[in-house]
């Protein structure tokens, strides 16, 4: 629905440059789950693919 809303001009809020990113948990590449608060202080990049055998 972000995707589209931002398709469609609407005004989305988020966060803003400088803003602290929200916490979020996702699972590793060994399915641990890991928590962006866990890594505080420390740089961090997000990386997203798609599954195995998945469109996208």
């Amino acid at each position: 629905m972000l995707a589209l809303g931002l398709c469609v001009g609407e005004n989305v809020n988020g966060p803003k440059v400088g803003d602290l990113a929200p916490d979020f948990v996702l699972p590793d590449h060994d399915g641990k789950q890991r928590r962006l608060s866990d890594y505080r202080g420390e740089r961090v990049v997000v990386y997203f693919y798609p599954k195995a055998d998945t469109p996208g």
